[in-house]
């Protein structure tokens, strides 16, 4: 029989062709060329033993695990030059090396490979939310649930987002009391505009109505901050042991070498005490209209900027589900001064504000050209307030109404809304290390339907996009849903004149499967032994996106 070999193209490719030759280092060499040749090959002679007899015998899916000749040298010459770097035990650490792979086993080369190859895919979707974004190489993933809308809906319920718990996690669940707010007045009034910084952490004060002398809105000059999420090097090859950095995603610096890469006008703050909350403008349950028809779910998302009463409203969206057809598309206008509209995020910049249109005005007549069309944005209309942009999505609301979103809490917080049927897509799809970490709106699309959404024009952060985010949690919903749909399927569950009819003689309660798994009151309510993480778990789960 004659040997398989290895045609495979590689999952990804080197960036150039080397030689098995060592790599000349911009530091000083740890040994004589001589020796780093002898080690190389050594080394490399033990990964091709490896990698040959794993080819021989790979069926179709072991084959994505075995190395070209380039790949085997990149990976021999990766491994040698990181030893280089610690001159003292370079030898040391490279005969090592060479021992492991000499006593590895084909079954032990097979795992090693199939973890490589694991956090080769997760390091690409982590870096997804930071890093300029390309047309997709392949056409996005259908999604096939092989139901009508209307039995789409029917199964729905299935996968809401338990209440239970959520209080824990930002969600509010209770209006707060009058004397609450009360309270909460005099201890913002004691503390006489004084708060700690959202982006760099100083302490300063902010001035609502301005202050009188200047008619400065704050105090403590410029903010300089860094913007991008830190994040945990990778592990080393050598020593998977060895201490690792944190640095930050936007300008690649360690924490601690600056106070920032980035600055602002001004300093910012958010509040997230519900009662305080409650100050700027109160909670508000989705009102019970009997007369009402029933409503098909609505996909939100808001965007908020900063003012002089923390995070605010500044734009909402809302679409239909699941026909994604819009609602509304609305900016609105705070209640206090405008300090920063967090424009890198938000997708709102001044110009925006500057030329909005009154939501009551009448429909605009001058069409742009087609090339004005092109080269615009599209001008939205704004209302004139929070309040008036919560009544404007309550009036497409009933409380039996699904809702749905990613990271429910921050929008509905900033509308001041408590609504009781959600469907979270930020607890539907959760993150491995569970709460408070979660997986980012933008990793999901790209990990399960590759979609991709909020990507960096030439190399500009123009801010997301709240129509498409809105959208993009109504398909993951579907997503899930197909899921559900098959496993029920496969349970012996049919589909009878739209209704859905269990097996016989068998009770099926409503299970965390899928993409649902970990969506308990357990899971909710953080169970302190889920809690206890080792150090290394911890960093893995912080090298995922968190989503804001």
């Amino acid at each position: 029989m004659t040997p398989k070999v290895a045609t495979k193209t590689p999952v990804k490719a080197p960036a150039k062709k080397e030689s098995l030759n060592p790599r000349v280092l911009k530091t000083q060499a740890p040994a004589s060329h001589d020796m780093r040749y002898r080690l190389l090959r050594a080394l490399h002679e033990q990964l091709n033993r490896l990698n040959s007899e794993l080819a021989k015998d790979a069926n179709d899916e072991e084959e994505k695990l075995v190395l070209s000749e380039q790949e085997l040298i990149t990976k021999a010459l990766d491994i040698e030059e990181e030893a280089a770097f610690s001159t003292a035990i370079y030898s040391n650490i490279v005969k090592n090396k060479i021992l492991v792979y000499k006593r590895m086993t084909v079954p032990q080369w097979k795992d090693e490979r199939g973890k490589e190859l694991a956090k080769a895919k997760a390091a690409e979707a982590a870096s997804i939310s930071d890093t300029p974004v390309s047309k997709p190489t392949e056409p996005p993933k259908p999604i096939e649930t092989r139901l009508s809308p209307e039995e789409e809906l029917e199964l729905l319920p299935r996968l809401y987002t338990p209440i239970t718990g959520l209080s824990k996690h930002g969600y509010v669940t209770s209006i707060p009391s009058n004397e609450e707010i009360e309270k909460a007045k005099k201890g913002v009034e004691a503390a006489k505009g004084w708060e700690v910084c959202d982006r760099c952490k100083s302490r300063f004060q902010v001035f609502p109505g301005r202050r009188e002398e200047d008619g400065a809105l704050t105090s403590g000059g410029t903010c300089t901050y860094h913007f991008g999420k830190p994040y945990w090097q990778e592990r080393s090859a050598v020593d998977p042991g060895a201490k690792r950095e944190k640095k930050y995603r936007c300008c690649g610096q360690s924490m601690g070498d600056s106070p920032g890469c980035t600055q602002a006008d001004s300093h910012v703050f958010k509040i997230s005490e519900v009662k305080r909350m409650a100050t700027v403008m109160n909670f508000e349950k989705t009102p019970d209209t009997p007369e009402k028809p029933p409503a098909w779910p609505v996909c939100i998302d808001g965007e908020m900027g900063y003012t002089v009463y923390g995070l605010e409203l500044i734009r909402l969206t809302a679409t239909s589900w699941p026909s994604g057809k819009e609602l509304f598309d609305v900016l609105v206008r705070p209640i206090g001064e405008i300090l920063d509209l967090n424009s890198r995020y938000s997708g709102v910049w001044p110009k925006d504000m500057a030329e909005a249109i009154p939501w009551d005005a009448p429909p605009d007549t001058g069409l742009p050209t087609s090339e004005e069309a092109t080269h615009t944005k599209r001008r939205l209309r704004i209302v004139d307030s929070p309040e008036a942009a919560r009544a404007l999505l309550f009036s497409h609301l009933s409380p039996e109404t699904p809702l749905i979103g990613h990271g429910l809490e921050n929008d509905l917080n900033a509308a001041r809304i408590i609504h009781p049927t959600i469907i979270d897509t930020a607890l539907l799809f959760p993150h491995k290390a569970g709460l408070p970490y979660r997986n980012g709106l933008k990793m999901l699309m790209h990990t399960h339907l590759n979609r991709h959404i909020q990507v960096v024009v030439d190399g500009k952060m123009e801010g997301h996009d709240s129509k498409e985010d809105a959208n993009a949690a109504g398909e993951l919903v579907r997503f899930a849903l197909a899921n559900e749909w098959q496993r029920m399927e496969k349970a012996g569950w049919t589909l009878q004149d739209g209704k859905f009819k269990p097996p016989p003689q068998k009770s099926f309660p409503r299970p965390p499967t899928g993409p649902m798994a970990g969506l308990t009151v357990e899971y909710l309510e953080d169970d302190p032994a889920r809690r206890k993480r080792s150090r290394e778990e911890m960093e893995d789960a912080e090298e995922g996106e968190i989503d804001e």
